[in-house]
């Protein structure tokens, strides 16, 4: 009998209209999830995942509180904008026009004005914007101003990989809970300060007992859909999919898929016969 997905009390404006069907991985595709660390480092996968998101032309949906219609791929743009401007104030820059702005990430300055009018009014005519401030507010925007736990599941070479990634240090994320399928796993640690890790067969117990909402999925294809289940019947909103697979959801759960070798498919095609980056176009709605 398959698990039941009870809608959370809390809606999470992603969608994913996409994942009504299950496809069948590639052979290639299947490697990649069962690879080592090299092959699937966390940095470039997130580049790969950044240049395919931004190109999609979802529209996240406003269900409650009559909230505007918000394009996701402009939901996509506000972490790098942020990025940005953080980058701005560690040099000591305090202000900066919309201009500027475009051209330290490869935008127009028509479409960061565009993007950030969906939220309010910011700057100032000729005076451009407050860098602390606008950054403060995208991350309020971003729901990034408390910690998030996040669930791991799989703890193979990739998944070794993400728990040890030390970008989490300075972010908003923390992976509070570790889950493997290996019974030789299980009660181990990946570091001294890291979590123990626990058998998947308590993903569902445990996220909900402690509250978390995002989880990631490192495991084989083979197992991805069971790792998702088990993860929405704990209540979790938003994953992570690292498997080369498209999981199966209910409309409400946010999901990011992060595949390097569909990727590198997508780019073959241009080899021989020539690629020209429009501007913009890794942050743009072309």
């Amino acid at each position: 009998m398959p698990e039941q997905h009870p809608r959370p009390p809390f809606v999470i404006l992603c969608t994913t209209p996409h994942r009504a069907r299950r496809s069948r991985p590639t052979r290639a595709a299947s490697a990649v999830a069962e690879g080592d660390e090299a092959a699937q480092g966390w940095g470039s996968n997130v580049a790969i995942d950044r240049q395919n998101g931004l190109a999609n032309e979802q529209v996240a949906r406003g269900e409650h509180g009559g909230e505007p219609q918000i394009p996701e791929v402009v939901i996509r743009r506000l972490p790098i904008y942020a990025r940005t401007l953080d980058e701005a104030l560690r040099l000591g820059v305090t202000t900066m026009s919309s201009t500027d702005l475009a051209d330290r990430i490869g935008v127009t300055a028509a479409q960061i004005r565009r993007d950030l009018s969906y939220f309010g009014r910011f700057g100032k005519q000729g005076k451009g914007y407050d860098i602390a401030t606008l950054a403060n507010e995208i991350r309020q925007i971003l729901n990034l101003t408390r910690q998030w736990d996040v669930a791991l599941v799989g703890f193979g070479n990739l998944g070794q990989a993400i728990a040890r990634y030390r970008g989490f240090l300075e972010s908003n994320f923390n992976i509070a809970v570790i889950f493997d399928d290996d019974p030789a796993k299980i009660g181990a640690r990946s570091g001294q300060d890291a979590p123990e890790i626990l058998p998947e067969e308590r993903i569902a117990e445990i996220v909900a007992e402690r509250g978390i909402r995002i989880g990631i999925v490192a495991t084989p294809a083979r197992a991805a859909q069971r790792t998702a289940d088990r993860l929405i019947a704990g209540q979790v909103g938003a994953i992570l999919n690292y498997a080369p697979v498209v999981l199966q959801v209910p409309e409400w759960i946010c999901v990011r898929d992060i595949d390097p070798v569909t990727m590198l498919q997508s780019m073959t095609y241009y080899l021989d016969k020539g690629y020209r980056r429009p501007n913009g176009i890794a942050l743009d709605e072309q």
